[in-house]
């Protein structure tokens, strides 16, 4: 797991907290995407939505990945799991990727695995950011 601190919101931070403890009684191989999620709020740095830089990715925010492999760009939104739609791109906080986005600014690279190794994107842009557009209560 990367020892970077990342930035998270103090609403995303309780609503996401929240979360993992609601989705405790899950399925033990569910657990480990819930684990994850857990260990990347531990070590965030806490900080006020109207404080959160705008090239910071928050939940709902849209953002422009570049694969490091291949160069390909994609852009997802990130969401809560209850509104993950893989055709409007719309990412799961609980999918992989989407806990590895978590936190990270634009310009830095994620890492996370799956079955065939790492992958590895660039954050590229963020299109939209709720705090930085002024929706503080998504």
């Amino acid at each position: 797991m990367a020892t970077k601190k990342i930035q998270v919101t103090q609403t995303d931070h309780e609503r996401l907290t929240a979360l993992v403890e609601s989705m405790r009684h899950l399925p033990s191989r569910d657990q480990a995407c819930l684990d994850k999620l857990r260990g990347e709020l531990d070590r965030a740095r806490i900080i006020s939505s109207k404080r959160v830089k705008p090239d910071v990715v928050t939940m709902n925010s849209t953002v422009a990945l570049r694969d490091l492999d291949n160069g390909q760009i994609f852009e997802y939104q990130l969401v809560y799991p209850q509104d993950a739609d893989p055709e409007e791109n719309k990412l799961s906080i609980l999918a992989p990727v989407g806990t590895a986005l978590l936190g990270y600014s634009i310009g830095e690279i994620v890492e996370w695995q799956v079955p065939a190794g790492v992958r590895r994107f660039s954050i590229e842009g963020i299109t939209y950011q709720p705090e930085a557009a002024g929706d503080y209560d998504l």
